[in-house]
């Protein structure tokens, strides 16, 4: 399989004015699927004038008509749901669960933007004074930007894109090089579904793309996902060229196991939400917090599970874990662990010489486990996006909420236990944005926001649910006298 990926401006596929390109590999064997192009400003330019001009007849077309085109994106993304999880594994290697389920995490979010005719409704009050009425509008904007990540290459456009232009908007979308070609083929099914050229442009490659959409004056807004780091300049240089700006980052995600825990569903859980997708998601657990006398028996769990996970493609229904997605990410993480071995952390399960038979050219780490992880350790305070997990001890609840207040971010948390009064103060207390009680991964619904808080996240309006229409859209409110 091979394919060339080319940028999608005012309804074709077209010709960059970039001639540099970039490999598109399989993680699980390094073999090449193809080649994306690595646009310049102008290629985003071009991007943006397609949307530019398409915007006044989108805008104008009525509500419950663009939602007709959604609901059949969504019809037809469901007919091939098996081929896009096919390729999608391909391309990033998370296991073919793992993609399945990531293409229905999708199509979700597609349905909630169907419901866009009801969700941007306004409000009207009849007779504020004497013979006076006032009523709210949401209209849309004009073009937005949106840069996302490789992790969920089709996830994330999801939770932005048909929201932007179930509103009326146009958009310009910058998907992550290194694993276009899912995205591209939703694109083509969009085009069959009738959305009209212009209002849907993908421009593809690296910093100079993201940088131009950040400029450019005539985008209103940008969507970004990505490091805490990126996210950071992204939300200050749009926002200093007076965009709207949602900037989601990193993670460093803590569970909290209590003492009344329910232990095997605890360590399941944990499991699930540290080695999915190789841990190469914002909500992977990423320090563990055994709590009393909860610590030794989730330590004792854990080092088992981790120690039977099955590396290898993740096309073989058999395989647990797969690659990550690219060897620079691979020597990244494993950089990460020599620091936590040099920092004095203990190293009781080591993934750096992880290998599969057959597979010897592919990007594998191992599940990897540290104890005593102090919060001075880079292991213990950066996102290092990869299979690997600390596991502390605390005293009582209120130790571990510390050591998680410690932390610079503040994307997810989860704590697990039987008892309501428990859970009840630590949803109080967490001061975190998405919080699991006896979940390991707390990701909300698509009808719910979805972002997290201090670090890990720049903005103000969140991605998905309510938020998501308040950022698509500017508030209108007019006050009448007949």
């Amino acid at each position: 399989m091979s394919s060339y990926v080319s940028n999608y401006v005012g309804g074709a596929f077209a010709s960059p004015a970039s001639v540099d390109t970039l490999a598109i590999t399989n993680p699980a064997s390094g073999e090449e699927l193809g080649r994306v192009i690595m646009s310049t400003k102008r290629d985003v330019d071009t991007a943006v004038q397609a949307a530019t001009a398409a915007y006044p007849a989108w805008r104008s077309t009525p509500a419950p008509q663009r939602a007709r085109v959604l609901f059949g994106l969504k019809t037809l993304i469901e007919e091939h749901k098996e081929e896009l999880a096919l390729l999608l594994t391909a391309e990033h290697g998370k296991v073919i669960a793992e993609t399945r389920g990531e293409i229905q995490r999708g199509i979700e979010n597609i349905e909630h933007a169907c419901g866009m005719p009801t969700l941007m409704m306004g409000d009207t009050v009849e007779g504020i004074a004497q013979g006076i009425d006032s009523e709210s509008w949401r209209q849309p904007m004009g073009v937005f930007g949106i840069i996302t990540p490789y992790n969920f290459p089709v996830m994330i456009p999801l939770w932005f894109w048909p929201y932007a232009v179930a509103a009326g908007n146009t958009v310009v979308l910058k998907p992550s090089e290194q694993d276009p070609l899912t995205h591209q083929r939703i694109v083509e099914l969009a085009q069959r579904a009738g959305l009209p050229p212009g209002v849907l442009n993908v421009v593809h490659g690296g910093r100079e793309s993201v940088e131009a959409i950040c400029d450019h004056p005539g985008i209103i807004g940008v969507s970004f996902v990505g490091s805490s780091h990126v996210a950071e300049i992204v939300y200050r240089r749009a926002g200093g060229a007076g965009k709207r700006v949602q900037a989601l980052g990193g993670a460093k995600n803590y569970l909290i196991v209590l003492p009344d825990a329910d232990i095997d569903l605890s360590a399941a859980a944990c499991h699930d939400s540290i080695f999915g997708s190789s841990g190469q998601r914002c909500l992977a657990g990423s320090i563990v917090i055994g709590v009393g006398d909860a610590h030794a028996q989730i330590r004792e769990r854990m080092l088992d599970q981790a120690a039977s996970i099955k590396l290898g493609d993740g096309l073989d229904e058999s395989t647990d874990m797969g690659p990550v997605i690219s060897a620079e990410h691979r020597d990244r993480v494993k950089g990460f662990i020599d620091q936590g071995e040099v920092d004095g952390a203990k190293l009781s399960l080591d993934g750096r010489s992880a290998s599969v038979a057959g597979l010897e050219g592919g990007y594998w780490i191992g599940p990897t486990v540290f104890e005593d992880v102090s919060p001075d350790m880079s292991i213990g305070t950066e996102e290092i996006f990869g299979p690997v997990v600390g596991i502390n001890r605390a005293k009582d609840i209120d130790e571990a909420v510390a050591m998680m207040h410690g932390s610079q971010y503040g994307n997810a948390c989860s704590i697990f236990t039987t008892s309501g009064k428990a859970a009840r103060e630590f949803r109080y207390q967490a001061g975190i944005s998405m919080i699991g009680v006896n979940i390991g991964v707390a990701a909300p619904m698509a009808f719910f926001p979805f972002g997290g808080s201090r670090g890990s996240f720049y903005g103000d309006l969140k991605a998905a649910g309510k938020d998501a229409i308040s950022f698509f859209t500017d508030q209108r409110v007019v006050i009448s006298r007949w």
